[in-house]
């Protein structure tokens, strides 16, 4: 998959990896402008190809208590706002086969949670909506099996199709980062790697996942080093008291000095 043939994406003359980044949710409008402007920003002066992330709806939880969103068409429209304003595409995750045909509307790429990554309705769903589709690997899944997830967004006539390792289950509750399966998946298709998903800590006994937000900038420079495509991290201004991940986000103010870092290593191999 060409990055570039994203629509609203910024060309650039560099051999750089692209990004998706934003929010784990959307909470509001004006927390999702805020974050945007910032990272366009930054993407921009840096020339990384930037792609802006949001969660509409949040399905996936712990209990049944926890944030889950503001309205799904609420949500989306912020999204289209966001797109519209800073002329940068948009990525959301989808849960259901209605949410492929709903979020279709109003982002450029569905993505696929790593939960999710098997039911092969909902990625047909997707794939058939004509949008870029970034499958995440699910964390029971080996990289090699990934090659089958990809066939079917193919199998639909789509092309337009990416994958995202976001760690594996190492025991109940870590994460680990398999940097031999970068290599493995671009065989089959654009490979990113979401930093801060890898750095969870699920099942925990309070319901609510935790994270190692200090090892974001350790991971995330390895991707690089290993030559991964692209770079997925969840950031926000105000992590502690973000409704949804904010035990694993990056703080906004460090996300500049970190894209130097990793503009500064793909440089580096670059010329080689």
């Amino acid at each position: 998959m060409d990055i570039h043939k994203i629509p609203q994406i910024k060309h650039t003359e560099s051999a750089n990896f692209f990004l998706l980044a934003g929010p784990c949710a959307i909470e509001g409008e004006e927390m999702a402008m805020r974050i945007a402007e910032k990272l366009v920003s930054i993407t921009d002066s840096l020339q990384i190809p930037f792609v802006f992330k949001g969660s509409f709806k949040k399905a996936n939880r712990s209990r049944i208590d926890s944030f889950s969103g503001i309205g799904d068409e609420k949500a989306l429209k912020i999204l289209r706002k966001v797109s519209e304003s800073f002329n940068v595409p948009t990525v959301t995750d989808i849960h259901t086969n209605e949410d492929a045909k709903m979020a279709a509307q109003y982002v450029d790429v569905l993505q696929i949670p790593a939960f999710l990554v098997r039911q092969t309705d909902l990625v047909v769903a997707a794939a058939t909506t004509g949008k870029f589709v970034n499958l995440k690997k699910g964390q029971f899944m080996s990289p090699e099996s990934m090659k089958h997830a990809v066939q079917k967004v193919l199998d639909c006539h789509n092309e337009n199709v990416m994958v995202t390792d976001r760690g594996s289950m190492f025991g109940y509750q870590d994460m680990i980062v398999d940097f031999r399966g970068i290599p493995t998946m671009q065989k089959f298709a654009t490979t990113v790697l979401d930093v801060t998903h890898s750095l969870q800590q699920p099942n925990q006994t309070i319901g609510v996942t935790g994270g190692r937000p200090d090892m974001i900038e350790t991971i995330a420079k390895a991707g690089i080093a290993v030559g991964v495509d692209g770079i997925f991290i969840e950031t926000h201004f105000d992590p502690a008291n973000a409704k949804s991940d904010g035990a694993n986000m990056l703080h906004l103010d460090y996300f500049e000095p970190l894209m130097k870092k990793l503009v500064a290593i793909r440089e580096t191999i670059n010329n080689f």
